[in-house]
């Protein structure tokens, strides 16, 4: 039994928040029901593949059942409201008042199912001068703030991450744990709503509090320099991190095995204030220090005395570090039809209900007459459903 054991979820989403919002709620074993367009579904099932079944996809799509139902139709409109009448949650990331437009936005539902949690999740929110915009990852990350202390300003780069759309999915999920707790106190579910632009400004709470009280915008270097962060190359090429924080016994065994124990009591160094005063200088002198043995040998040194530390690892490099492993973070789970799957394993461990993965992600339509039939179609039903075009049944193309 998971921890949402008999909760069932609808998700009508695509590409990544609404996705990110229900895997995690799928993980903690809540029934999901994956509600995609019959003519190609999530595009995310297309991105950079042609058989439908991406990696991107792969990625947020556990745990589901795939129903393939035209939402935006008359028809497909009234099975999806007979299903979100026998459904707890229902997440959905379009813009602000498209569901609405398709006639099962959250006064419609509520009012047919008051126990309902509705989480919309949208670009910018319901209110305010940009709320019918498109909204898309890297928007967020760069009107947040979020992108200006990840790049240099003089020189932007994007991220390799969407930041934006995976807060605004663990925003959302967080948002509908609590309306849950609060629906078994009241018995009335409510509305959810965060957005890309709302999720990563909370995020940066501490960048934040230290712009309001010092008035000081925090640039992509700020961090550093305030905890004591280098990212070195060792003598071989191959680069590794360093954080010192605050404790004085990680500036003073770092110096030392930099080979300059002189550092400890230099005027310039010697406490956190003057190395962050003289960040600059300091650098220079300490990567010059770490260019003169390999990688590992620095490591291995900066271990010996409690020095946090860690080789700044690619990919490549992740899922072949022992810690790694020994937190079970490559799983795998087979389809019968795509065979093994491979994916990152959960952020969390529950020891009473632990987090399981039953179902590998589906096939686009995969349990449409499985969910069909559990809201009352008949056989005939289902067919007519899928002779019209209004469903379709499992496939791989990405039209």
């Amino acid at each position: 039994m998971g921890a949402l054991s008999g909760i069932r979820v609808v998700e009508v989403g695509r590409y990544v928040s609404a996705p990110m919002a229900s895997v995690m709620l799928a993980d903690l074993g809540a029934q999901l029901i994956k509600v995609e367009n019959p003519n190609g579904g999530d595009p995310f099932r297309g991105w950079s593949h042609s058989d439908g079944y991406s990696p991107n996809f792969r990625s947020l799509n556990r745990n589901k059942l795939s129903l393939s139902l035209d939402v935006a139709s008359e028809q497909g409109k009234e099975y999806l409201l007979k299903l979100l009448d026998e459904s707890d949650v229902v997440i959905e990331n379009f813009r602000d008042g498209q569901t609405e437009r398709w006639g099962w936005g959250y006064e419609t539902v509520s009012a047919r199912n008051p126990r309902i949690v509705y989480c919309s999740i949208s670009g910018f929110g319901s209110v305010g001068p940009y709320r019918n915009r498109p909204g898309y990852d890297t928007v967020g990350q760069a009107m947040s703030g979020l992108l200006s202390v990840l790049t240099n300003m003089s020189s932007p780069e994007p991220m390799g991450i969407s930041f934006a759309d995976h807060l605004a999915g663990i925003y959302g999920a967080y948002g509908i744990l609590a309306a849950l707790i609060s629906r078994s106190q009241t018995g009335r579910g409510q509305k959810v709503e965060t957005s890309l632009l709302q999720a990563t400004v909370s995020f940066q709470s501490e960048n934040i509090a230290n712009y309001f009280a010092t008035g000081d915008v925090p640039t992509h270097d700020r961090r550093a320099r305030t905890a004591g962060v280098w990212t070195l190359v060792g003598k071989d090429g191959k680069p590794f991190a360093v954080h010192l924080s605050t404790p004085p016994k990680f500036w003073q065994g770092f110096a030392t095995v930099a080979g300059h124990p002189e550092w400890i009591d230099d005027p310039r160094f010697k406490d956190r204030a003057a190395r962050r005063a003289n960040y600059d200088e300091l650098s220079k002198e300490v990567k010059a220090a770490f260019a003169k043995k390999n990688r590992d040998e620095w490591l291995r040194e900066l271990e010996a005395i409690d020095v946090p530390c860690s080789p700044l690892n690619d990919m490549s490099e992740v899922f072949e570090d022992p810690q790694i492993q020994a937190l079970g973070m490559k799983r795998s789970i087979f389809h019968p039809e795509m065979g093994e799957v491979e994916l990152a394993g959960p952020g969390i461990s529950l020891s009473g209900t632990p987090l399981d993965w039953e179902l590998a992600p589906p096939l686009l339509g995969e349990h449409t007459e499985e969910v069909l039939e559990m809201i009352g179609c008949s056989k005939q039903e289902i067919e007519a459903l899928i002779e019209s075009g209004v469903a379709s049944r499992e496939g791989r193309s990405n039209k």
